[in-house]
């Protein structure tokens, strides 16, 4: 079976809001130029670091959906799309809809949102993405945002260079690595779920499910290989002149 390929899986250049989707992907990589956050965090124990996502992880990812929304003059310029607004959804795929309510609810894209503490003791962002292909719109986007705090110990979170890819591409990508380039005897089928539709309620059935995942690794978008430039070049931003990863190596030696 041969690898899937990106470009099929973005929107057509004749598509009318292309260029709204060409602006949302640019103002995603400048998330951390207009990133601010209330949070502060002080008096933290250095071995107690890399807990900290578990913590702060939903309020970092709800502020980047406020940050995308003062950044409107950059994804919409013109005020083409003024009655739009990214809003964030629990427990639903995609995290966060751009979407309007006026003379009924209309989605353009949607956004699955994860946040990434850089100093946490799994070095990769640890999350699992286990929706079928068929669920992603071909503007549907998956967004990793890393982030630390800006005095390592103490300070407000700060964010750094996102990982921004296709939701689609990344859903078959993810399948192909399974079937095709994972090392394993056992059987790589995957069962996909029937009838399944753009911007799914909660209560549908919209997660691909490996015949055998004995590690419960199916989804960890991170382990694919799809991510590994990027995982490798967070590794070397520094906090405090020191990069990421002798920092990771030194809160594993004494992690409690």
């Amino acid at each position: 079976m041969p690898q899937p390929s990106r470009s099929t899986s973005i929107p057509d250049e004749s598509w009318e809001h292309r260029q709204l989707y060409d602006r949302v992907v640019r103002s995603l990589y400048a998330v951390p130029a207009y990133f601010e956050s209330s949070t502060v965090i002080e008096g933290l124990v250095a071995t107690d670091l890399q807990t900290l996502n578990q913590v702060l992880g939903a309020t970092i990812e709800s502020q980047v959906v406020a940050t995308l929304n003062n950044m409107r003059r950059v994804w919409d310029p013109d005020d083409r799309y003024g009655q739009y607004a990214f809003v964030r959804q629990a427990q639903v795929f995609p995290d966060v809809l751009l979407k309007s309510d006026h003379n009924g609810s209309e989605t353009l894209l949607g956004i699955e949102l994860k946040g990434w503490y850089l100093l946490a003791k799994e070095r990769m962002p640890n999350f699992r993405f286990q929706v079928t292909p068929e669920a992603c719109s071909r503007a549907d986007l998956i967004v990793v945002v890393p982030w630390a705090l800006e005095y390592v110990l103490s300070g407000r979170p700060v964010a750094y260079k996102p990982y921004v890819e296709s939701a689609r591409y990344a859903a078959e990508f993810r399948n192909h690595w399974w079937r095709e380039m994972r090392k394993s005897q056992d059987d790589a089928s995957i069962a996909i779920p029937d009838k399944v539709g753009l911007y799914p309620s909660k209560g549908d059935r919209i997660a691909d499910k490996p015949a055998v995942d004995k590690g419960g690794n199916f989804g960890r978008l991170a382990r694919t290989g799809l991510m590994d430039e990027y995982i490798a070049e967070m590794l070397d931003v520094e906090l405090s002149g020191i990069p990421i990863n002798d920092w990771t190596q030194f809160l594993q030696k004494f992690r409690q």
